[in-house]
């Protein structure tokens, strides 16, 4: 009996050697969080505020990188080359973990055998934006204006993939519409083309299309969520506005390369719901239009392979493709 109970402690204390150290170096400088996208779009705004409050907790700097391009591609790409020691870290969401599956030719990186999924971290929705100029002030207004001018609208969005595309593509296939898609390599310009007149609509974060709406700049007809949201009560869901069961939903949350010590992802899972749960990140959050959304690894999987599912199917039904 002595001898089996001295085995367990010995054995528990070399678990303990083996994984202690790693905990107890980790973090000592700096940590790189890529964020796939421009500056000033929604997810470079909801991670920064992710970020800092991560910062406070960890006692290291947490730096945001962003590295545009490619239907998030190129950001998730330098994470996947990038040492799985935990000081490299990204910003995947629903396009680089779901739809980028069913729209490019190949996805370089497959979320399996090169990603390490640590925790999604919120749940946003879109607003349906329109140009001030545009003679329209409901969804079903635009779904008629549409149809007497087949062709004559065009609609941006922050790239192909996103929600702010395939939003509208699905939009256009449940009305019966057509529409010009214009992709742009960042939601901020997209906007500025919008106010202008460039361009006719948006379905863009809330994050970017609820402060311009709130300051007048472009006027809000619908929101994809399928509930009204407390920060916008006024403004009706597609939903509720003509198109029964229409409901886009953004999201997103850390990843790591490949191989992350368990240790390190187990740590980071943590901090990121303390984070998500401080006064901090849920207000700032909430200004944005963001619902905290914490999950374990395994539950993150898990949503990336349903959603991967679920957005096969509309782009198929939607006729949605890489412009």
């Amino acid at each position: 009996m002595f001898r089996r109970s001295l085995f367990a402690v010995l054995a528990l204390a070399a678990l303990a050697a083996a994984s202690g150290p790693v905990l107890a170096a980790w973090p000592d400088k700096p940590i790189r969080l890529i964020v796939p996208s421009a500056p000033g779009g929604a997810p470079d705004a909801l991670m920064r505020a992710l970020g800092q409050q991560l910062s406070l907790q960890l006692g290291v700097p947490v730096v945001i990188d962003n590295k545009p391009g490619g239907s998030y591609v190129i950001g998730t790409l330098d994470l996947v080359k990038s040492a799985p020691d935990g000081y490299t870290l990204a910003y995947g969401n629903i396009v680089s973990l779901a739809t980028n599956k069913s729209l490019l030719p190949s996805v370089p990186y497959d979320i399996d055998k090169d990603l390490t999924l640590v925790s999604n971290a919120l749940r946003l929705s879109n607003l349906m934006i329109v140009n001030n100029e545009l003679p329209v002030r409901t969804v079903p207004e635009l779904i008629a204006y549409a149809k007497k001018n087949p062709g004559k609208l065009a609609y941006a969005s922050d790239g192909n993939g996103t929600t702010a595309h395939l939003g509208v593509e699905l939009f256009k296939a449940m009305a019966g519409i057509h529409m010009l898609h214009v992709p742009y390599r960042a939601a901020t310009t997209a906007v500025t083309d919008l106010i202008g007149g460039g361009i006719q609509l948006m379905m863009v974060n809330t994050p970017v299309s609820g402060p311009l709406a709130q300051a007048g700049k472009v006027r809000a007809i619908g929101i994809s969520s399928p509930q009204r949201l407390p920060a916008y009560p006024d403004i009706p869901t597609i939903a509720e506005s003509g198109l029964p069961g229409f409901e886009v939903t953004a999201w997103g949350g850390i990843i790591g390369p490949a191989s992350m010590p368990k240790e390190i992802v187990n740590r980071l899972n943590a901090e990121i719901r303390t984070a998500l749960a401080s006064a901090a990140v849920r207000d700032r959050f909430k200004t944005l239009g963001a619902e905290p959304a914490p999950s374990t690894p395994e539950e993150f999987l898990e949503l990336s392979r349903r959603e991967t599912v679920k957005w096969a199917k509309i782009v198929k039904f939607s006729g949605a493709r890489i412009d």
